[in-house]
């Protein structure tokens, strides 16, 4: 008898769709968290195919902080357009004109992103939230489980998750408790490439090399736009460049490529060592623990 062998892109790929179907099965109301990055952009992809030929079975919310690029925004509406999702928008700038949180003042909205979360889960009864992360990109991801459980509080606490043998994953939750979900879990920045060019997935144009105007900030380079503009006595240059990953876009920094298809990004992927997060997003660098101790007052 012939075996068949999955590869691993397809084998990843299984192990995302049980996943959401286990969710769909098990929770009452499901939503996909969707940023417009590559991520959840992969993670929608997945979503669609998990639950062919019928719509996905749940709603897509986007945490808008204001600062994102206008590309990205474009990206995200255009996959809400055609899958036919529902798009739901929580607003940064509107909780903050509310008086539900208080701009930084280092100018990052990364960690008042979690109330307008947070109220956002509420308000719209989701018990259970898909997110992008993956287990290579920052320490805090590593230790955290595929189904990530959450008290009536919105927090995690990373010494009481329940195990997950043989693939078996526990979804109850009482009144008030919530799931985080990661299908991506398995995956690495390297087959979220590989599948993006074997799928021929549409991408906000961030992520392939042109020329850009930057300006270099403690050796991380800027696109100098209106959320980065230059400062007294810096100088711009035009460089070539490209986006690793996609966040605020005052502080999400760009690297010198000559990337210009998917099959280039995938050969530089494979070449690096240095994770997305640590060479490109400046609101990573606060401390050690920043990402997990966003992640225990209930971020993603």
């Amino acid at each position: 008898m012939k075996s068949h062998v999955l590869s691993q892109l397809r084998s990843l790929e299984a192990e995302a769709i049980h996943i959401m179907r286990e969710v769909v099965a098990e929770m009452q109301r499901p939503v996909l968290m969707f940023s417009g990055g590559k991520d959840s952009i992969v993670m929608l992809h997945l979503a669609a195919k998990a639950f062919a030929p019928a719509r996905i079975p749940f709603p897509i919310l986007h945490v808008d902080t204001g600062l994102n690029f206008q590309t990205v925004l474009d990206c995200r509406d255009r996959w809400a357009s055609r899958l036919g999702v529902q798009l739901v928008v929580a607003s940064v700038p509107e909780a903050i004109d509310r008086g539900l949180v208080q701009e930084e003042p280092n100018g990052s909205r990364n960690r008042i992103q979690t109330p307008v979360l947070l109220e956002a889960l509420e308000k719209h009864g989701f018990d259970a939230a898909f997110g992008g992360g993956r287990r290579d990109e920052e320490k805090a991801r590593a230790k955290e489980r595929v189904f990530s459980f959450r008290d009536d509080f919105g927090q995690w606490d990373p010494k009481n998750q329940r195990p997950e043998i043989w693939n078996l994953y526990n979804g109850r939750v009482h009144m008030g408790e919530s799931i985080r979900v990661f299908p991506l879990s398995n995956w690495t920045e390297l087959d979220i490439w590989s599948y993006i060019e074997a799928e021929d997935i549409d991408l906000p144009d961030l992520y392939l090399a042109r020329e850009r105007e930057v300006v270099n900030r403690g050796g991380m380079l800027y696109e100098v736009n209106e959320f980065t503009p230059l400062k007294e006595g810096e100088t711009a240059e035009v460089r070539l460049t490209r986006y690793r990953t996609v966040g605020d876009a005052n502080l999400t920094a760009c690297v010198e490529s000559e990337a210009t298809t998917m099959r280039q990004v995938v050969e530089e992927v494979a070449a690096v060592r240095l994770t997305e997060r640590g060479a490109t997003r400046g609101d990573d660098k606060v401390s050690e623990a920043a990402m997990e101790d966003r992640k225990k007052e209930g971020y993603f």
